[in-house]
């Protein structure tokens, strides 16, 4: 053994009578490497998370949709529907497709656009299922 230590290898641990012990976990995280690449994590989160591409409609599915936004203009202020309609991802390509059900407030040609009562507005051109929702009483 090293003669440098010799007089102090015998020694009990010291613990202090003043201050607490220090937690494992914070202690072993003085020791770990500090994060060079701060956001890396976050970015290879956001790259894993998915999204799905928008549907194209064919005309059929696109004239359905529109005889029933036209009977819907006409029809009561009341009317519930159940709407299906694509998301756009604000971070990526992509994005989701969402289903909301509610009452509609007003369907706005100019802006193509319907919105819920609420103040959920939703492009019409991202719609891809449109149903009226008729509660039983």
């Amino acid at each position: 053994m090293n003669e440098r230590y010799k007089e102090i290898i015998d020694l009990p641990h010291y613990v202090s009578q003043t201050r607490a012990p220090m937690l494992r976990q914070d202690r072993a995280a003085q020791f770990a490497p500090y994060s060079a690449l701060s956001g890396y994590e976050d970015a290879v989160d956001e790259t894993a998370r998915l999204t799905e591409k928008k549907i194209e409609l064919d005309d059929y599915e696109k004239d359905r949709i529109n005889a029933t936004l036209q009977y819907l203009t006409t029809a009561q202020a009341d009317t519930k529907v159940k709407i299906t309609f694509f998301c756009p991802d604000k971070h990526k390509s992509g994005g989701a497709y969402v289903t909301v059900t509610g009452e509609i407030a007003r369907i706005d040609q100019h802006t193509c656009e319907i919105t819920l009562v609420g103040g959920l507005p939703i492009p019409i051109d991202n719609i891809i299922e449109l149903e009226e929702f008729f509660l039983d009483f």
